[in-house]
């Protein structure tokens, strides 16, 4: 039987979904609906207020520099600061590099941490610390997700905050994150908790004339009136297979199958959706790239009441085997960054803040900047900056948290903490205390052992406190 969280919430699925849809036949209906809805039960949990309503994390996977973003090291010999200046932020006496004029601008409405430490120095494994908050079991590179994972923050959200008014608790966009050749990270889905909770990833590309989701965009000559019929068609055959199979794992199929048919035929989640429907204005405003139209439907998402969104850096076409995919500039450094990289995200992140804040959803919208690690402090032969997980930047706005704020510091070369270092789990249970998720709270697994949400781990108290 299911499990259930301490606070009576179904927090684990103990049948892969997938499998539930297989027999369920839910191909009927020609769409792949199943990979896109889950059971949202939950409950407001006790102790803790929420300062957050909703959640949009950026994830620039690959590992950002330190040096050519928010912890600029002006003093330092050219190896080590790079072909960049820094450049003065709206906060008198704090600076960013100047490849972020639009962001540093906005820096009064940030609260930087400058001494972000996993020190793992390998992609997944410290991605996977820092999408769980958990240190992963093992340190290897490309371990395979497992069912014994954490689930993800996004997950744990997803499970113990679902949304009142979206059927999509937890949405990623516009794709996972991969290593070359295209190897899955772990720590993105819901791990112990049961692939009912996996995060919704909604593959797609948002700046396209017309967007297109896999899975929820309807097949050609698919109308809503042939929908219903199949969906009524869909009701008979589960019937029967109730009377012949009845199971809890069938009862949560029929439950995501109504689901499904709400989001693709009303609601302000599916109207969400339609990027398109924004004013050439406003998409111009956060850049006409994957990534920044990424952002802009992280924004229409959670104005529908979507509860978390998490738009993935994207990758560009072909880049699975080049030595300098997304963020992880071992070559070209600073062309990459200068070029490519850098405007799309400054772009992005200002007009997120501006936009948030023009609709008077910013101080209930928790904003959350991160990759996996940093960047070496010397520039190598290359021109570039290979792995670093010794110290790196992250950087929180709206929901409650200070801006214009820096927290702990990197030494003079950018190499290591030496004020207030942050780890992972302390990063976590900020996002979960600012959401209203006590960090102490505990799941029960698939063989009914208590689980903390985060393990040695403490909001930080100079956000939570302000």
């Amino acid at each position: 039987m299911p499990k259930r969280c301490r606070h009576g919430t179904r927090a684990t699925c103990l049948i892969p979904r997938r499998e539930v849809i297989r027999v369920g036949g839910l191909a009927t209906v020609g769409l792949s609906l199943a990979d896109l809805t889950s059971d949202m039960a939950g409950a407001a949990l006790p102790g803790v207020a929420a300062r957050a309503r909703s959640c949009i994390m950026l994830f620039l996977a690959g590992g950002p520099p330190q040096h050519e973003t928010f912890d600029p090291k002006p003093r330092a010999p050219v190896e080590i600061r790079g072909d960049f200046r820094p450049l003065s932020t709206s906060v008198p006496g704090v600076q960013f590099c100047e490849l972020l004029p639009r962001v540093a601008a906005q820096a009064h409405r940030l609260c930087v941490i400058r001494s972000m430490t996993t020190g793992i120095h390998s992609h997944s494994t410290s991605g996977c610390f820092m999408l769980t908050g958990h240190r992963p079991t093992s340190m290897a590179e490309n371990v395979p997700a497992s069912v014994e994972d954490w689930p993800s923050i996004a997950a744990t959200v997803g499970a113990l905050r679902p949304p009142q008014r979206s059927p999509l608790a937890a949405v990623v966009v516009p794709e996972r994150i991969v290593n070359n050749p295209a190897i899955p990270w772990p720590g993105q889905n819901g791990g112990f908790m049961g692939a009912g909770w996996h995060p919704h990833v909604l593959h797609c590309d948002p700046s396209a004339e017309r967007i297109r989701i896999e899975g929820l965009t309807p097949v050609e000559g698919l109308t809503s009136l042939r929908l219903s019929g199949r969906h009524d068609l869909l009701g008979e055959l589960d019937s029967h297979f109730r009377v012949l199979a009845a199971s809890p794992a069938v009862e949560e199929l029929d439950h995501m199958q109504q689901e499904a048919f709400s989001l693709l035929q009303s609601g302000a989640t599916r109207d969400a959706i339609q990027i398109e429907r924004e004013s050439s204005a406003m998409r111009d405003r956060y850049g006409r790239t994957k990534f920044g139209q990424s952002v802009l439907l992280a924004r229409r998402l959670v104005e529908a009441g979507v509860r978390l969104v998490q738009v993935n850096f994207p990758r560009e076409p072909g880049d699975t085997t080049a030595n300098n995919p997304l963020w992880d500039t071992h070559s070209q450094n600073s062309r990459r960054l200068k070029d490519i990289l850098c405007p799309q995200f400054d772009r992005a992140l200002a007009a997120l803040l501006d936009d948030l804040a023009d609709r008077g959803l910013l101080e209930e919208t928790l904003v959350v900047v991160m990759g996996e690690f940093g960047r070496t402090p010397t520039i190598n032969r290359n021109g570039g900056r290979d792995h670093w997980g010794n110290v790196f930047s992250v950087a929180l706005a709206g929901g409650g948290v200070p801006g214009g704020a820096v927290i702990g510091a990197s030494d003079d070369k950018g190499a290591m903490p030496i004020d207030r270092p942050v780890r992972p789990p302390d990063l976590a249970a900020t996002i979960f205390r600012l959401l209203g998720i006590p960090h102490d709270h505990e799941f029960h697994d698939a063989l009914d052992r208590p689980r903390p949400v985060i393990y040695g781990g403490e909001p930080i108290r100079e956000i939570v406190t302000a």
